[in-house]
């Protein structure tokens, strides 16, 4: 069966991930990005392969503008700088996106090989990026994990309207980065 004319993959993904941002990830339901398209929900299975292959295509679309961001945000910088900037990419990207954010936090299925790629290219670049400290293997795949829960613990809490003391979020993210970094250089020392 071939897509109707008129609407392609990209604009379907930009549509799910425009519901996603609104009423967060589970809210992309078939019957929901159908309207939002003027299309029937039968017409979106040209594309996807029902709610799950939606939600898995949106899970894809996630990591791969995720990574995206990191990129550019490394782009030309090294060490500390790359840190911060990558680390700055990756909590605006939740902030400005928050349900593309959530679908790129969504469970990679075995079978989605080109999404799990994506996922270890992101990992990639952090390790990349990490280089500058010297780690050992073990040591620089525990620190990526550690700054993607940084990253992630700040945006969550963030979103959930935790920080709610008149302090400046973005210098608290600036001294959250710097705590990190300063404990890399005293692990490289050790």
């Amino acid at each position: 069966m071939s897509p109707r004319p008129g609407i392609d993959r990209h604009q379907l993904l930009q549509a799910a991930a425009e519901l996603a941002d609104q009423g967060g990830f589970h809210s992309v339901t078939l019957a929901a990005l159908a309207g939002r398209l003027g299309v029937r929900s039968p017409s979106l299975y040209n594309h996807v392969d029902g709610l799950p292959g939606l939600h898995a295509a949106l899970t894809q679309y996630g990591l791969q503008i995720l990574h995206e961001r990191l990129l550019k945000a490394v782009a030309g910088r090294s060490g500390e700088e790359a840190l911060r900037h990558v680390c700055i990419a990756y909590v605006e990207f939740a902030r400005t996106h928050p349900g593309l954010y959530e679908a790129a936090l969504q469970p990679i299925q075995p079978d989605h090989a080109d999404t799990k790629q994506i996922g270890d290219d992101i990992v990639g670049l952090l390790l990349q990026v990490l280089a500058h400290y010297g780690l050992e293997e073990a040591e620089a795949l525990h620190s990526v994990r550690t700054l993607r829960s940084l990253c992630h613990g700040f945006s969550s809490l963030e979103r959930g309207g935790q920080f709610a003391m008149d302090l400046s979020l973005d210098e608290s993210l600036a001294y959250m980065i710097q705590i990190f970094i300063q404990g890399l250089n005293a692990q490289r020392r050790d």
